[in-house]
C-alpha cells in the first residue's frame, strides 16, 4: 500500500470509489432514483478534478498493486457547523468495503493528520450520519469528540449528522 497525493488521472477512479462507498453506506434497502441522481451528480470526474486541482484542498489516496483502494480529502478553508471547530474539514474519506480493518484508514487518517499539524491547524473536524455506527466507532477509537450536530442536505431533505472534533498536538 501506498499513500500519494491525488493527480488529475485519479480523478475517475476517486468518484468511483465515492459512488461505491456512499451507495453501500447509506442506501441499505435499494436504491431510488433520487439517491441514484444525487450519487452520480455529487460524484463526478469533473468535480474530482476541480477538487485536486483547488490549492485548498489536500487528497490523499491509498494505492495497491491493481489500483486505489481508498482517499482523504482535507478542506483547509471550510466554515464549520458547530462553534469551537477551526477551519480544517475531513471533507471526505472513502475506503472500500472490502480493505475495512487492513489498516488503510487508519494510515490515511494519519496521514492527513499530519498534514492539518504542518498547516498549523488547532484542531480537524468532520461530520458523520449518526447512524454510521462503524465510522463513528472508528473515529471514537482515533481520538475524535462528538461535539455537535447537522444536517446533511439532499434537495429538501435532511438527515442528522454528527459532527466530531480532534485537538492536535
Amino acid at each position: 500500500m501506498t499513500l500519494r497525493r491525488a493527480t488529475i488521472s485519479d480523478a475517475s477512479s476517486l468518484a468511483a470509489i465515492s459512488i461505491e462507498v456512499w451507495i453501500g453506506t447509506y442506501l441499505k434497502r435499494g436504491v431510488t432514483a433520487f439517491f441514484a441522481d444525487y450519487a452520480l451528480s455529487a460524484f463526478t470526474p469533473a468535480k474530482f478534478e476541480t477538487l485536486i486541482r483547488d490549492p485548498g484542498e489536500f487528497i490523499l489516496v491509498s494505492e495497491n498493486i491493481e489500483g486505489i483502494d481508498g482517499f482523504i480529502r482535507v478542506s483547509s478553508a471550510s466554515t464549520p457547523p458547530v462553534e469551537g471547530c477551526s477551519d480544517m474539514e475531513i471533507a471526505t474519506f472513502y475506503v472500500q468495503p472490502r480493505h475495512h480493518g487492513t489498516g488503510i484508514g487508519k494510515r490515511l487518517l494519519q496521514a492527513a493528520l499530519q498534514h492539518c499539524r504542518d498547516c498549523a491547524a488547532p484542531s480537524v473536524w468532520l461530520t458523520t450520519n449518526a447512524e454510521n455506527t462503524p465510522a463513528i466507532a472508528f473515529y471514537l477509537s482515533q481520538g475524535f469528540e462528538q461535539i455537535g450536530e447537522t444536517h446533511f442536505r439532499i434537495g429538501d431533505e435532511g438527515y442528522l449528522n454528527n459532527v466530531y472534533s480532534l485537538r492536535l498536538p
